[in-house]
């Protein structure tokens, strides 16, 4: 599966990335099929020197199915590549286990209601239905 990712280049506190198109089973930093552009997060964000992408070859490659990650698919969207993300929908980002569990614990709770209050509506239905039998007993009773 191809990706559109960063690379990170640069010295030690000083990273500088590149935007690649690599196989998803390479390296992080290791083997890319080309380079789309750069991002420099040292600078502001106003300046244009930050990114520099090369649209016709990102294009290209988004036609050909890449599938850019989180924070390029962000750099993308900002640059009206591709439709902005939206916030907090990430599908590859861990869950921290406080978050989890109570996640799990909510659905467990929510299905125990659920046969307590199925369990009452049964029981219901037995009574409601014994109640036309009854009387259809009556009413023959009266012939």
């Amino acid at each position: 599966m191809l990706k559109l990712r960063l690379s990170r280049g640069g010295t030690k506190k000083r990273p500088i990335y590149k935007i690649v198109v690599a196989e998803s089973k390479f390296a992080r930093d290791g083997r890319f099929i080309e380079k789309l552009g750069f991002f420099n997060p040292l600078l502001p964000k106003e300046k244009k020197e930050r990114i520099g992408l090369e649209s016709d070859r990102i294009k290209y490659w988004l036609s050909q199915g890449a599938q850019p990650t989180t924070r390029v698919a962000r750099i993308l969207g900002e640059n009206n590549f591709i439709p902005m993300p939206e916030a907090g929908n990430n599908p590859n980002k861990a869950i921290p286990k406080k978050e989890r569990n109570k996640e799990e614990e909510q659905p467990k709770a929510a299905d125990a209601q659920k046969p307590a209050a199925e369990a009452k509506k049964e029981e219901a239905k037995p009574a409601a239905e014994a109640k036309p039998a009854a009387e259809a007993k009556k009413e023959e009773a009266k012939k």
